[in-house]
């Protein structure tokens, strides 16, 4: 016996043996070399310690392992660029799907196929030669598939499209029960409503299909505050929300940045407020719409302009190396001079916060609409999200735990119930009274249903859970 399942159900020698046969990818054990390199993740504050590894290849390999899985009891974990790992998968096997790199455009239809290891940024670089551009996230290094079924909310395209999730058209997924399916609205329209929110709880998506828009350049990028003028920079953003068009998208980002030569040399070590913008129109236009900001406070560092689309990770210029960290995110009803205030109270210069970021997104437009065919995501109607971390190992997350509840805490006046899937902390993704408060009850008694159908034994089970009905 060499492994040992969630469920107590052992697999023996001879078993990965005949898995590593049947599979084109690699097949790992705890201790084996390639095993830890395979379980990397983004947050170093969740390690992936699971008892067996498959690296899939390709969807007859992640059949192969779904198969494997159900014959032994285990339940399985699923990763692609590790960005958001919520359990360690202790007893389970982990499929990764980093390899799988197929993608096709079809610029006539203004559509891209991709498998599930393919990143944003491999995406775009793609898209881009036909000046066609997905509705991508903040991060170039975040894997497509994971922001999809999350919802996936663009700092570019979100405020005019919606959400990347409601112009999906095809998904492949690789149910509990070993069998690949098609899944389109007309196929199976209860189980593509359910994979797109539902966050990796009905099987291995191992494709996926979805529109692209005639985007090639915006209007943005981020403009830095000194730190002593959050006040005012927060209020002269909250009056300024409402008046811009959707072609326009902004957060504000209030850091506390690393001493790094990476970083220019007026952020190393800063206190700073980052202004973030991403327009549509051309620069002119967003020139005259940004002044109002730009005259709220001095510039500590302006780089802000006209940049191809290909360089939309420069919008929130997002950290790329791993970390350990923890985070917190709550959903806004409004955002008033109160919340202004308290925020200033509690991460201002005077807050003695040791937080790294607590960055405020204002949503809206299409974000609030319905799509063409519906889907799970949950945020439809919520004006702000607040998402927070700390950065630091073990010996300070409790520290920052407290901290971010401090924040989160105090931001009660104005939260929602309702929550943004893809910034639900570990802490939060693995209990099911916030899972289900995030999705609202009418959704998740819905999705629990399709769960029951798809996974009863909630095989899929280390993500944002949706138990089985």
């Amino acid at each position: 016996m060499i492994g040992m399942g969630q469920a107590g159900v052992s697999f023996r020698p001879q078993d990965v043996a005949s898995l590593r046969q049947s599979v084109a990818g690699p097949v790992l054990t705890p201790g084996v070399e390639g095993y830890d390199v395979e379980c990397m993740t983004y947050n170093l504050n969740c390690r992936l310690e699971p008892a067996l590894v498959v690296g899939a290849t390709s969807e007859s390999d992640v059949r192969t392992a779904v198969q494997f899985a159900a014959g032994h009891a285990m339940p399985i974990a699923v990763k692609s660029s590790g960005h958001q790992v919520v359990s360690a998968a202790r007893g389970a096997m982990l499929i990764t799907t980093g390899r799988m790199k197929g993608m096709s455009v079809d610029p006539e239809a203004r559509t891209v196929r991709v498998e599930a290891g393919l990143l944003w940024h491999e995406v775009v670089a793609q898209t881009a030669d036909f000046d066609l551009a997905p509705i991508a996230g903040s991060a170039p290094n975040v894997g497509v598939i994971g922001y999809t079924l999350g919802g996936g909310q663009s700092p570019l395209l979100g405020r005019t499209q919606g959400y990347a999730a409601d112009h999906v058209r095809r998904l492949n997924v690789v149910t509990a029960d070993g069998e690949l399916r098609a899944v389109t609205p007309s196929s199976m329209p209860d189980l593509f409503w359910a994979l797109l929110g539902g966050k990796g709880n009905f099987g291995v998506v191992t494709e996926i299909e979805f529109d692209l828009f005639p985007v090639s350049r915006f209007y943005g990028g981020g403009i830095y505050f000194t730190g002593e003028h959050l006040a005012q920079v927060l209020e002269a953003w909250s009056a300024w929300v409402p008046t811009v068009p959707e072609e326009m998208t902004s957060s504000v980002g209030i850091q506390r940045l690393p001493d790094l030569p990476v970083l220019p040399e007026p952020l190393r070590g800063a206190f700073v407020v980052h202004l973030r913008i991403g327009y549509l129109g051309d620069a002119a236009n967003g020139e005259r719409l940004l002044a109002p900001l730009r005259r709220s406070a001095p510039a500590l560092l302006d780089l802000v302009g006209d940049k191809p689309f290909a360089s939309f990770g420069e919008i929130h210029l997002d950290p790329v190396a791993p970390m350990p960290y923890v985070d917190r995110s709550v959903c806004l009803a409004e955002f008033t001079d109160k919340t202004v205030n308290t925020l200033v109270e509690l991460v201002g210069p005077a807050s003695g916060c040791p937080l790294a970021n607590v960055e405020i997104r204002a949503l809206g437009g299409a974000l609030d609409r319905q799509p063409a065919v519906a889907n799970a995501v949950s945020t439809r109607g919520v004006p702000f999200v607040v998402f927070g971390f700390g950065v630091g190992g073990s010996d300070q997350v409790q520290g920052m735990r407290e901290y971010l509840a401090k924040v989160m805490d105090g931001l009660a006046p104005w939260t929602l119930e309702r929550n943004m899937m893809n910034f639900l902390s570990p802490d939060e993704a693995t209990n099911a009274e916030s899972v289900r408060a995030a999705y609202g009850p009418e959704r998740y008694r819905r999705l629990s249903d399709v769960k029951r159908l798809y996974d009863p034994s909630n095989v899929f089970r280390f993500n944002h859970n949706v138990l089985p009905s």
